[in-house]
């Protein structure tokens, strides 16, 4: 080992992180170290600063994030840090094309054919974001049924006002 390397060793900084992985209703967060360089510990403090919340949250959100995203090549992450959802990187949210899926009739292929068909989104894509939905089941339902209950109260709404003008 050469001198240079040790030296260079020897001065790097660690930072204590503390991450959670939630599981239903229980989150475990488990404290551990890891080593990162001085250029990257400045950037994320720098953007956790800018996203108002502590480096420890951003950190655990990228990890998260970033193994989903080499999990189902395609997927990306949009949205403010609050409400980060998954979305086809050059389409729609994957909510979204599981909900249009789930109005279509027939197999799962035709239903991928069918809005491949009428959405210009080649099937690959619908199927990794069909893969993306299977795994994280609970955060797509959910996506789905506030969609759903926000387009049901705004219909609502409406029939009230053409009522009241009637």
């Amino acid at each position: 080992m050469s001198g240079t390397f040790a030296t260079s060793v020897v001065h790097k900084r660690y930072l204590a992180v503390q991450c959670s992985w939630e599981h239903k209703e229980a989150t475990v967060a488990a404290s551990t170290s890891f080593r990162i360089s001085d250029t990257a510990k400045t950037r994320l403090a720098s953007r956790a600063a800018r996203e108002g919340s502590s480096a420890t949250a951003l950190l655990d959100q990228l990890i998260i994030e970033g193994i989903d995203q080499r999990d189902y090549p395609g997927i990306v992450f949009r949205g403010p840090a609050h409400d980060r959802r998954a979305a086809l990187a050059a389409g729609p949210d994957v909510w979204e094309v599981i909900g249009r899926l789930q109005e279509l009739n027939g197999s799962e292929e035709q239903r991928i054919s069918l809005l491949g068909a009428e959405s210009d989104l080649h099937p690959r894509l619908i199927r990794i974001a069909l893969d993306y939905a299977a795994d994280h089941a609970d955060e797509i339902r959910g996506r789905i049924d506030r969609n759903r209950a926000v387009a049901e109260a705004s219909r609502r709404t409406e029939r009230e006002r053409e009522a009241l003008l009637g």
